[in-house]
């Protein structure tokens, strides 16, 4: 069925638990900066460059995990199990806090229309089950990357599935599902290390320099070019730009991901855990106007203190405790609903949300990964699926109010 909480760190791969705690935690710290960065440009530069790789980089592990995904019914139990449970659970509990914190009976119920952070659910559930038909194809990348470059001069995609952004995430999916171990290797020389330090420095400086210019739905992609303003040829040349980009923070940000064990590694195994509710006290922020009533919080000890503060809580989400206590939510036992045999060929541990994605050990197997989903996220923290705004928002999990100030279904 599943791997117990207690399985062996020798069966899990230090270095993606590293990745993927360190990777919430930009999260985190991403959405908390949303509200008060307006008019602030340091904070809006840093939150271009948490958004220009993080997203990208959950989703390109998630493919690496993915990579012998066949839709063995044991996998596709785990994929139901760790994936979509999941994203109905919080589906509904994020509607049900919408009504209950702002008073509004009439927030809709969807199961198409992602709210808030679950989009990445639904859309690892997509990409999961599409990765059989990706590895059968000779040149899989550059089909992706030109179904996302398409998307991206497309207006007015349906909401439905978070359409628009599935499709332009989904070139780093099908590269993940390339890589090999080798690659990730090759990032821990300590040539690249080096090399990574001037790569960082030259994307805060370049953010800096276009951040009162440049618009943040870009970085989102859940809108077309036409739809922000622009041409539509921009929509496939910011595809390519903005996809160099990605790969080169996204290499440089793994280059410094520690490989061995360190006191951290234990909570990327409860990533799922933080990126699932993270989203509620950041939510907070929004429902009850609290930089509104406390603008102390939008001044530069305000935003250090909500920085901490947003590292600190999501840590405390990741531990094992609140793993334990989520299980029957995100890792919960579905024999009842399947016939006998479905766990099959035998993945090692879980799949889905927990093994679908990166989460987990370094094994290769359908299920010996845990998830990626908490690794995955990002997005704005004051919305959640389609923006309803000029400017675009929702760059990860999660699709909000950001500097271009659109408000999503969130």
């Amino acid at each position: 069925m599943f791997q117990p909480l207690r399985e062996k760190q020798s069966q899990r791969d230090s270095f993606f638990d590293n990745a993927k705690y360190l990777a919430i935690v930009l999260v985190a710290v991403g959405h908390a900066w949303e509200p008060v960065m307006e008019g602030s440009r340091a904070t809006r530069a840093l939150y271009m460059v948490v958004y220009a790789f993080h997203m990208p980089a959950f989703v390109m592990i998630s493919g690496y995990f993915s990579r012998t995904f066949a839709a063995r019914p044991d996998q596709l139990r785990r994929l139901v199990g760790g994936v979509l449970v999941p994203y109905l659970a919080f589906e509904t509990a994020y509607t049900l806090y919408r009504r209950w914190a702002q008073d509004a009976p009439q927030q809709a119920f969807s199961l198409t229309d992602p709210f808030y952070l679950t989009w990445f659910l639904l859309a690892l559930f997509v990409w999961r089950l599409s990765a059989p038909l990706w590895r059968a194809l000779r040149h899989p990348v550059p089909i992706a990357a030109a179904v996302a470059a398409l998307a991206s001069l497309t207006p007015r995609i349906a909401a439905d599935l978070d359409l628009q952004r599935v499709l332009q995430f989904l070139p780093f999916f099908v590269l993940g599902l390339s890589l090999r171990e080798e690659h990730f290797r090759l990032l821990r020389r300590r040539a690249v290390r080096v090399a990574a330090v001037p790569v960082a420095v030259a994307a805060v400086a370049g953010a800096y320099a276009v951040a009162p210019h440049l618009r943040m739905g870009w970085f989102y992609r859940n809108t077309s070019a036409e739809e922000l303003g622009y041409a539509w040829w921009a929509g496939p040349l910011a595809t390519v730009a903005l996809g160099a980009v990605a790969l080169a923070l996204t290499a440089a940000f793994l280059a410094w991901v520690p490989s061995r064990r360190t006191w951290f590694t234990v909570l990327g195994a409860g990533s799922v855990c933080g990126y699932l509710l993270h989203g509620f006290p950041v939510k907070a922020l929004q429902y009850w106007e609290l930089v509104d009533a406390h603008p102390v919080l939008a001044t530069p000890v305000g935003r250090a203190g909500l920085t901490v503060a947003a590292a600190v809580a999501v840590t405390l989400m990741c531990a094992p405790p609140v793993r334990r206590a989520l299980r029957w939510v995100t890792e919960p036992r579905l024999e009842w609903a399947f016939r006998g045999g479905a766990e099959g060929s035998g993945g090692a541990g879980r799949s889905g949300a927990e093994g679908s994605g990166a989460e987990g050990s370094g094994a290769e197997g359908s299920g010996a990964g845990r998830s990626v989903v908490a690794a995955g996220g990002g997005g704005g923290a004051a919305a959640g699926g389609r923006p309803v705004g000029g400017g675009a928002v929702g760059g990860g999990p999660v699709d909000a109010v950001g500097a271009g100030g659109a408000v999503s279904r969130g």
